[in-house]
């Protein structure tokens, strides 16, 4: 077996591989051997007609496809990792040969890493934030908490006003004819919300307890269910509940509840929450206006594979993130009238983002030689032991060294964060 790399333009390459005739011809007999039992020929019980004779009657490339596949899952792991190539991509194959008796020859092209200049990166120039706490912050974060501990009274001397809850049952016809999800009961609607179809919940300020109404709207151009999209409905509905939010009073008492001996203790200490949030906001905002900078100073030619491929993991994440909710993601994207393409273009301009972020980052810690140290990956690695209830060695043995290594790359990512931010200068 022989592989050569070729470099390709824009950070491609291809590399080509030869598997010996002999090792091809093994290739052939396992993948006779996983398929006889499905073959019955004249003359044969079934399974047991040898393979000459297979090949006889269905031609020689009966079993290639199956042969080729054993081929480069034999092979091209090995290769790419002693390629000494940064792969970034998916490999796509392509057979050159493919004959019995003959040397098996094919074709895997790849993004590799590409080379990347950096741009000036002292004193990249973010814009100044001020993160200083009015007494207004202080009031908006209270009036917040006050809003988390209302509670919904019932009401039945007056009709529905706007920032009621409404329990109403509803069923919505077009053309006088009922469609899916159109219909529902004890249906809970806060009006205001703009939860529903725009139009709808205005229509019901007025209305008392019992009362019916017929709710004329028109479903937007852009609605997620393509049948309804653009027409015009009427829901027949019945109001059976009102409710309206109940403040508790802005006070001591209201101050204990939250653990404090008085309303200005309160105040002070969510001062400080406020004062924490937005130090953690524009620390973020500096890291992304300081990154962005870097990446437009900064040159690469990024193949399109290695973007596509970072798409294909945001959507993977994406689906992962709905099943541990319990949601298909098919589902999901259909509802909101998508599909995977679809959100694969969507997403192409955050995974080149990603992509150019990386490179970028990583680049820096190599030129300023930043390297985490042993100690600081084992102390990040207890942390993460006691975040998952694990004992250190079960989560090593979980993790394996890849995972390992990539741990340590990302701490040293964000070192380079750390450090270009530093190295940053405010400007108004």
């Amino acid at each position: 077996m022989s592989a050569k790399i070729e470099n390709l333009e824009h950070s491609m390459a291809k590399m080509t591989v030869e598997v010996s005739a002999e090792d091809f011809g093994k290739a052939i007999v396992k993948a006779y051997n996983k398929n006889k039992k499905n073959i019955q020929l004249p003359g044969f019980r079934k399974g047991k007609a040898p393979l000459v004779m297979i090949e006889r009657i269905y031609g020689p490339e009966v079993f290639y496809e199956d042969a080729a596949n054993y081929c480069i899952n034999d092979t091209y792991p090995a290769e790419a990792d002693a390629s000494g190539l940064e792969i970034t991509s998916q490999p796509v194959f392509d057979v050159v040969q493919m004959e019995k008796g003959k040397e098996f020859i094919y074709t895997a092209e790849f993004a590799v890493c590409p080379e990347v200049k950096l741009g000036s990166y002292h004193a990249i120039e973010v814009k100044k934030i001020d993160v200083s706490v009015s007494d207004e912050d202080v009031e908006k974060e209270l009036k917040s908490e006050q809003e988390k501990n209302s509670r919904l009274v019932e009401v039945t001397d007056r009709p529905v006003e706007d920032g009621d809850t409404v329990k109403l049952d509803y069923a919505g016809t077009i053309d006088g004819v009922a469609f899916d999800g159109g219909t529902a009961e004890d249906q809970s609607l806060v009006i205001g919300s703009a939860s529903f179809i725009p139009g709808f919940e205005e229509q019901l300020i007025g209305v008392s307890i019992g009362e019916d109404k017929d709710v004329e709207v028109t479903f937007p151009e852009d609605y997620h269910a393509k049948e309804l999209a653009g027409k015009a409905a009427v829901f027949a509905c019945h109001v059976k509940g009102i409710q309206k939010k109940e403040l508790p009073e802005l006070d001591d008492e209201f101050a204990g509840d939250a653990g404090f001996d008085t309303l200005d203790e309160y105040k002070e200490d969510l001062r400080k929450k406020v004062a924490e949030r937005k130090e953690a906001e524009k620390k973020q905002a500096y890291e992304n206006e300081a990154v962005d900078k870097l990446i437009e100073a900064s040159e690469m030619d990024i193949a399109d594979a290695m973007i596509s491929f970072q798409a294909e993991q945001i959507f993977e994440d994406y689906a992962r993130q709905l099943q541990s909710q319990g949601i298909p993601v098919d589902m999901f994207l259909n509802y909101q009238g998508m599909n995977k393409e679809k959100f694969l273009e969507q997403v192409r301009p955050e995974a080149e983002r990603r992509v150019k972020t990386r490179l970028c980052l990583e680049e820096l810690a190599k030129a300023e030689n930043i390297e985490i140290s042993e100690e600081k990956l084992s102390e990040e690695l207890d942390k993460m032991a006691e975040q998952y209830k694990m004992k250190r060695e079960d989560l090593e043995m979980a993790m394996g060294d890849y995972a390992k290594e990539q741990l340590k790359k990302d701490m040293e990512v964000q070192e380079a964060i750390t450090f270009l931010v530093d190295n940053s200068v405010e400007v108004e």
